[in-house]
């Protein structure tokens, strides 16, 4: 009998141990307030972000089109394909078009449908064009480090209505960058 008072005694001094502990224990309070996030960059059209494409490096895009739908090949044979500088105003003039700011082929009239849509700028001035040759290969050089976005237009090879390729590419190092559409 006294060994069960004696392990009740210790079970209650336990308890009472534990219970002065959690009185202790810090109070958290209420959370943080909210804080909402960074500003994102403005997507409105600056002459002055496109000027670090003006300077001339030794990068050089390499690409060409290989796309089919089932079995249905596409040519860029004899189309401009332009080179557009990233840029806040840029990358969500892609998103608009496009879809996407990294990758996109789609029919070339839905991507026109949208264009009331994108936000206004003119990056003429800025872009840099060569032409897709016969074999679908285009290449760009003298390019600083930095993203772009090349764009080109294609047929399909049997004919048929035309679509819009659009991919972000990256320049640095001094060398080559290569790519499909």
């Amino acid at each position: 009998m006294l060994g069960l008072m004696v392990a009740r005694a210790r079970i209650l001094a336990s308890a009472a141990l534990l219970g002065s502990l959690t009185a202790c224990a810090p109070t958290l309070g209420p959370p943080p307030p909210r804080t909402s996030p960074a500003p994102a960059a403005s997507a409105d059209f600056r002459a002055a972000d496109f000027a670090w494409a003006q300077v001339p490096g030794r990068n050089s895009l390499v690409g060409r089109l290989t796309f089919k739908q089932g079995a249905t090949a596409y040519s860029c044979a004899n189309a401009s394909v332009i080179l557009t500088p990233e840029t806040p105003w840029s990358r969500r003039r892609m998103s608009v078009l496009y879809k996407s700011d990294t990758r996109s082929a789609m029919p070339s009239d839905e991507v026109r449908a949208r264009t009331p849509q994108a936000p206004p700028g003119d990056s003429g001035p800025y872009i840099k064009r060569t032409t897709c040759d016969a074999t679908n290969h285009f290449s760009f050089t003298g390019l600083p480090d930095g993203a772009w976005y090349a764009v080109t237009i294609a047929k399909p090879t049997g004919g048929g209505p035309s679509w819009a390729f659009m991919r972000r590419v990256t320049t640095r190092g001094g060398r080559p960058t290569t790519f499909d559409f």
